[in-house]
């Protein structure tokens, strides 16, 4: 079996929920060793989102949460309590031994315990430590707790999701998935790599680790890219258009005989051949449409006169049509409809690992990336809580059977 672009690299992970997970989930998928470090007895609080939870065997539910699922396979887990003097010295010898840290705890919690960057800077130079905040380590709010739907809130996203005012329904939508947190995630994995790269490549300042800072509210408003240019270059502040896109015309739901689909006419082309699909080439050459800029300004208008011509229209006929033509349209698929789809299942974007707690494989999302020299070839499940704990201590640590039992007997681990 190939070995991962990551393998060799070792994280330490003291994060928990989502967006620190899911960053250690992808160095996980890539190839690095990851631990992640949970509290005894309770662990990672994602753990208790639920229903629902992976079933036994009995069709029982188990402490196998469905989101504690997405966003932690591939990982070791071991159970330390960081708030004991213990504790802290365990977290600081894994720490001498890893190459990578990761932790999204309030602004100053880890500091508390001699566990912040400065600290663990002194007992390894080479650690890249990455610290996840809500609102970052510097400005007025940086102290302050919030999740996923405050920063979409406070980071435009929701302004710019969802019907406008004039439309049923109108008015801020955050978006079903949590994109702060995975978007976050995200921005993690990239500059974790490139602080490990800059670490490794030597010259002046490579051999050594650094310090990462990454706050979901300044990631969730790098992601509104196109919107907050439009705002920054132009002044104009960006409306929700609700399914529209922000360029080519059309680019919207529409609603067929049987179901709603989704077109997109990207260019003036795709636009024309759009209007021969329809049997009404004269609209590619109509004075309020010929052009991307005018279809853009006529938006409304625009939609009033193809929406009763594509209603008429049976969804899959219409969908073979557009494809035969080369315009770019797709049903909107539930999730059911998205993994029974044949480019889906020939892309394997689902991946089943079996599980000692059920009878039936556990099914997840596969890691989109495609790697030729390194690719992800296999996955392991999520961990249970504390599983690897007593291994990880004695083949890392080179902790004895005693020195665990005391640990363990003092209720650190």
């Amino acid at each position: 079996m190939t070995k991962g672009a990551l393998s060799g690299i070792r994280v330490l992970d003291l994060s928990r929920i989502l967006a620190g997970p899911w960053g250690a989930q992808m160095l996980a998928d890539l190839g690095a060793e990851v631990i992640k470090v949970e509290r005894p007895g309770k662990g990672d609080d994602s753990r208790q989102f639920g229903p629902p939870f992976l079933k036994d065997r009995d069709g029982n539910d188990t402490r196998e949460s469905t989101f504690f699922i997405s966003a932690n396979r591939g990982k070791k887990s071991i159970t330390c309590d960081i708030a004991t003097p213990d504790g802290q010295a365990l977290i600081r010898s894994l720490a001498a031994k890893c190459d990578v840290l990761l932790e999204n705890y309030k602004v100053g919690d880890l500091k508390r315990y001699g566990l912040d960057y400065a600290s663990l800077n002194l007992v390894n130079p080479r650690l890249v430590y990455c610290s996840i905040t809500g609102f970052g380590q510097t400005g007025p709010y940086s102290p302050r707790p919030g999740y996923d739907s405050i920063f979409q809130a406070m980071g435009g996203l929701m302004s710019i999701t969802g019907n406008g005012d004039d439309m049923p329904g109108g008015g801020p939508m955050k978006t079903g998935p949590s994109l702060a947190d995975i978007l976050c995630g995200q921005y993690a994995v990239s500059a974790i790599v490139a602080a490990l790269y800059h670490r490794d490549a030597g010259g002046e300042q490579g051999g050594e680790g650094q310090y990462i800072d990454l706050s979901l509210l300044d990631s969730m408003i790098a992601a509104t890219s196109h919107y907050a240019s439009q705002y920054l270059v132009s002044g104009e502040v960006p409306v929700r258009r609700g399914t529209e896109g922000n360029g080519g015309m059309p680019s919207r739901m529409f609603r067929c005989a049987d179901r709603d689909i989704m077109i997109v006419a990207g260019n003036n082309e795709q636009y024309a051949r759009l209007c021969q699909v329809l049997k009404h080439p004269e609209l590619a050459t109509d004075p309020r449409f010929s052009e991307i800029a005018l279809r853009v300004r006529n938006r409304r208008a625009l939609g009033d006169v193809f929406e009763p011509l594509i209603v008429q229209w049976q969804s899959d006929e219409l969908l073979l049509a557009l494809d035969a033509a080369g315009v770019p349209a797709g049903p909107i698929n539930n999730l059911e409809q998205v993994f029974a789809d044949p480019h889906v299942q020939a892309r394997g974007m689902c991946v089943e690992v079996a599980h000692p707690l059920s009878n039936d494989a556990v099914r997840m999302v596969a890691n989109p990336v495609k790697m030729s020299g390194t690719p992800i070839e296999s996955y392991t499940r999520p961990p249970m809580l504390g599983e690897h704990t007593e291994g990880v201590l004695r083949d890392l640590l080179d902790m004895s059977g005693a020195e665990i039992d005391a640990l363990r007997a003092r209720k650190v681990i």
